[in-house]
């Protein structure tokens, strides 16, 4: 009787969950938007405009859950918290020994006067 060779079994597949986390901590456009109950459209303008963490990879958005938690327990910054941090870089260069010698170059460059004397 002639030998056959024994069949090997198929290589080990390691699932997606198990390579990139639970199922329910990644979620694409559509779960996303229905965990925040939104259309898709308006999930990915808040991407856009107001900063919600996403990942657009390839040709599909990936929104990890914990992220847009936080993203929503944060919230917006308020108008005082904007003012204080426009307040805060408005004198930072203030002591910058090169900051006219910048402004001026920029100027010159431009073909502009420094001053409006000029």
């Amino acid at each position: 009787m002639p030998r056959t060779k024994k069949k090997s079994a198929p290589p080990a597949v390691t699932p997606p969950a198990a390579m990139n986390g639970p199922v329910s901590e990644v979620l694409t456009l559509a779960e996303a938007a229905a965990y925040l109950r939104l259309s898709e459209a308006d999930l990915v303008t808040l991407v856009h405009a107001q900063g919600l963490p996403g990942r657009f990879t390839g040709s599909e958005w990936r929104f990890l859950k914990s992220a847009i938690q936080h993203w929503l327990s944060t919230g917006a910054p308020n108008l005082q918290a904007r003012k204080e941090a426009q307040l805060a870089l408005a004198g930072k260069y203030r002591e910058d020994p090169d900051l006219m010698r910048i402004c001026e170059e920029a100027y010159r460059q431009r073909g502009r006067p420094l001053t409006e004397d000029e």
